[in-house]
This record gives structure tokens, sequence and C-alpha cells, in this order.
């Protein structure tokens, strides 16, 4: 009797410790999106399929002055929040007359006041651009800057139709690049 009642003694303890509370991690500040080309072409209800993904982290202004201070111009930007951006090219693409293999790459940015070198990166799933390697580098291009009338509080990423393409449109703060895309 003292066996059974300790081995039901042992087995509520168990259960007991096994039906702990989850506790699932905050809201993050800067929350994850994903943007596709053609747009919405992941909720289409025919058999579209993709020609580009991007996934991103979007940080908020929250009053602070972006580019030049928060982002310092001429050092290397994760082009987001969080993890590094990824882009996906589910065929090959031609950029400033270069081409890119299907695939996926994370994105970095090099901000200036009048250009911004975008680069197309080989390694990914690493948080912030602390362990960038210009050895892995697949692609940079420079692309101009347009001075936004109205700032973007929270970085934006989308896609707009262009002749034999899309162009990535990239706007936080006062800032907006653009790089056209062949596919």
């Amino acid at each position: 009797m003292k066996a059974f009642r300790l081995i039901a003694l042992l087995t509520v303890l168990t259960l007991g410790a096994n039906a702990q509370e989850v506790k699932f991690p905050a809201l993050d500040s800067s929350p994850a999106d994903i943007v596709y080309y053609p747009l919405n072409v992941a909720k289409s209800k025919d058999d579209s399929t993709p020609l580009i993904k991007v996934i991103y982290s979007r940080p908020s202004k929250k009053g602070r002055e972006i580019f030049g201070v928060l982002e310092q111009y001429g050092k290397i930007w994760r082009l987001g929040a969080n993890e590094s951006t990824e882009i996906r090219f589910y065929k090959p693409a031609v950029i400033e007359g270069k081409k890119i293999k299907a695939g996926t790459y994370s994105l970095f940015a090099i901000p200036n006041k009048d250009k911004w070198v975008l680069i197309f990166n080989k390694q990914l799933d690493k948080w912030g651009a602390f362990t960038y390697n210009q050895q892995k580098d697949v692609m940079r291009v420079e692309v101009p800057v347009k001075a936004l009338a109205k700032p973007q509080e929270i970085l934006a990423i989308t896609f707009i139709p262009a002749e034999n393409g899309a162009r990535l449109i990239i706007a936080w703060d006062s800032t907006q690049v653009e790089l056209p895309i062949g596919i």
C-alpha cells in the first residue's frame, strides 16, 4: 500500500511539473514583415508564384533623427532591425546590368547623404550587422537618395512594377531609395 501511495504522489507531482505555464516573449518593438513581388501574390487564389520576397523588421522613428545620427553615414547597416533583412529571388535577376542567381541573400546598406550602397550578401540568419563579412558579398550597387516631403515613421519596403521587372522601394524618415530589378 505504501508503494502505491508513493507512486500516486510521484505521478501527481510529475503531472504538476509538466503543466507549467509557458511564457511567450513580448511583442517586438520592430515587428517582422514580408513583402512580395508581385504584391499580394501569396494571397492570390490562382497558381501565381512570387518572383521576389523580402523579409525584414520594421523599426520606428520615435522622434529620433535616423540617417546621419542613429544610422551613421558611411557605416554598414542591416537595413532594418533585429536579424539581417533577407531578399529571395525565385529566379535569376538582373541588377544594374549584373546577373544575380536565384536564391536568398542578406540585404545590407551603407547610407550616405546623397546615395546608398545596397549590398547583397551570402551570410544569412545573423542579428544586426555585427558579424557582417564583406568577403561574402555577391553584389554592391549604388542608388540615389530621394528626399521625402513627409517623413515615413516606420521603415517600409515595397515593390512597384517597372518595365522588365520591378523597383524595390525603401523608405524611412525623410529618405527613400529605389533599386530597379530586372526579372
